[in-house]
């Protein structure tokens, strides 16, 4: 531990799509002896926690966030024993286990929604979201469904409607119950109790809806795109009561050593910044602005910059780059890029999240719809192209062997290849001392090295062209660094001589270049990246 810092300060966070990641009963289906087999690869990317995408029990409308069961691992994924085995295997290794938490919703096959759903006076019809239907007998208000259509299913047996923002086999836990609450902490103490390190909380910033299910107002600026959008989402997104149900979940966490929070919120930076709490919430809101923006470099220089200005006094920042709903970030800025948007997570102040894959330079799979599995895509077919999640949920890509290593061989995946995989895998990259594996592992290796990456202040750099992204990153009594970044496809010299006359090449992202350099007169080229050691 450096200076007080906690794991999840210092270290790396590294998600994994179970079902995409290892499969090692040769169903197609990723599972949890597949993620142990795959730990040697893990450490060596000096990662330091594992993030593990859902595992509860389910009937899998959605893949696993229509949970069933929160305290039972799906059969699809193995056993409980299966678990506990990865838990220690991990722990053993030094590095932390964090599990998804699912608390806005169940499956409509959770015992709580069965009993719920039996009767109108049943003693469990208040912990999901009934309503009488309107006038006319369609749904009680517009609220729409973030997959497509109402955000209410009528059920025929009870003559009501119950809210969900997502599939309909997603219906919606109601919070204004205490007992609610209380059932969810008792999920936290569960798996707290196993051993687990910490939760990312799936759509946090959604669990509380306005209580008299007001119609929402139309959006002013909607393109006309997603049918969602066109309403603005005042009364199921980001209501203030939220914070105190956070604040709960927070207050278990605590009564645990070492444990963190990570809430799923997109929303502007002013507002997700309130999810710190006055450090009673989560401990990291995660940041999306790297999933979002436009891939260009005033854009993000800004980005930074008003996140950095918008943190809470001792609030820890955190960036994150993709993760299983957004495109990969080699396809958004493309594999050029991809390089330096590596470069970039791993060298901002503050905790990075890496989606498994982006390490090799993973890309977006194009899908047909015969075989999209996504609700939102099937949903609306229309639309499978920009809703699909699919394309960013692929096999990871381990060799050039039949399946790419994920399964067997004889197997089929549940979801296809990627076209390159031959050429793009794990496999191939560890024996390429230049490829883009060994610069993700050159950059967390400086990282875990250097108390200015992992600790140190940022100081944003001008470098008198709009392509190129430049900071400082010190902490008193150890090295600085210098990180030039050139987010367009042109060559610049650059004069950064107010960081300094002279710099050493630490890291650069073709890791070919070596030496010192003039800042007076550097030289960057296309997509280039440095990270350069200034004392």
């Amino acid at each position: 531990m450096d200076e007080g810092l906690l794991w999840w300060q210092r270290g790396i966070i590294y998600q994994i799509y179970p079902r995409s990641f290892q499969d090692s009963s040769g169903d197609g289906i990723g599972n949890l002896r597949g993620i142990l087999q795959r730990l040697d690869y893990l450490e060596s990317l000096q990662i330091d926690a594992i993030w593990l995408s859902p595992i509860y029990r389910s009937p899998m409308a959605d893949f696993g966030y229509d949970v069933a069961d929160y305290t039972a691992i799906d059969p699809i994924f193995g056993t409980m024993d299966d678990f506990d085995r990865l838990l220690d295997a991990v722990h053993r290794r030094g590095m932390k286990l964090v599990m998804d938490l699912i608390p806005n919703h169940t499956s409509d096959q959770h015992a709580w929604f069965i009993e719920s759903r039996s009767s109108r006076d049943s003693a469990k019809r208040d912990w999901y979201i009934w309503r009488d239907p309107a006038p006319d007998g369609g749904p009680p208000n517009n609220w729409l469904s973030m997959f497509g259509g109402p955000a209410w299913t009528l059920d025929e047996h009870t003559g009501q409607y119950y809210l969900h923002q997502f599939a309909r086999q997603q219906p919606e836990l109601n919070y204004r119950n205490p007992e609610v609450l209380r059932a969810m902490l008792d999920v936290l103490r569960f798996w707290f109790d196993k051993g687990i390190d910490g939760f990312r909380i799936d759509v946090i910033w959604l669990l509380l809806k306005d209580e008299d299910l007001r119609d929402e107002p139309l959006n002013p600026t909607w393109d006309g795109i997603q049918p969602h959008a066109q309403f603005e989402h005042i009364y199921t997104q980001n209501l203030p009561g939220v914070h105190d149900l956070i604040r709960a979940l927070r207050r278990v966490t605590d009564e645990y050593e070492n444990r963190v929070l990570i809430g799923e919120i997109y929303l502007p930076v002013e507002d997700l910044v309130t999810y710190y709490g006055d450090e009673d919430e989560v401990h990291l809101p995660f940041n999306f602005q790297l999933v979002e923006l436009d891939w260009k470099a005033p854009v993000i220089r800004e980005a930074i910059a008003a996140y950095e200005r918008s943190l809470p006094e001792r609030a820890w920042p955190n960036w994150v780059l993709g993760n299983h709903d957004r495109h990969r970030i080699a396809t958004r800025a493309g594999a050029a890029q991809a390089r330096a948007a590596n470069m970039l997570l791993l060298t901002l102040r503050g905790t990075p999240t890496t989606y498994y894959g982006e390490e090799i330079g993973m890309e977006n799979v194009p899908i047909p719809l015969a075989l999209m599995q996504d609700p939102p895509a099937l949903n609306q077919p229309e639309m499978a192209h920009v809703v699909g999640r699919d394309p960013v949920r692929t096999p990871m890509q381990w060799d050039d062997s039949p399946n790419a290593g994920f399964t067997h061989p004889d197997a089929t995946p549940w979801l296809p290849l990627a076209a390159d995989y031959e050429t793009r895998n794990v496999a191939r990259q560890d024996a390429e001392p230049a490829s883009m594996l060994n610069l993700y592992r050159a950059l967390t290796a400086l990282r875990c090295q250097e108390p200015a990456l992992y600790r140190g202040a940022y100081q944003a750099v001008e470098a008198g062209v709009d392509d190129v992204l430049a900071y400082l990153r010190t902490a008193d009594g150890h090295a600085r660094f210098l990180v030039v970044l050139n987010l367009g496809s042109s060559q610049h010299t650059l004069d950064l001589s107010a960081a300094g006359s002279t710099a050493q090449i630490a890291i650069a992202s073709d890791l070919l270049r070596a030496g010192n350099v003039d800042l007076a007169h550097l030289a960057l080229g296309p997509d280039e990246g440095l990270v350069l050691r200034l004392d």
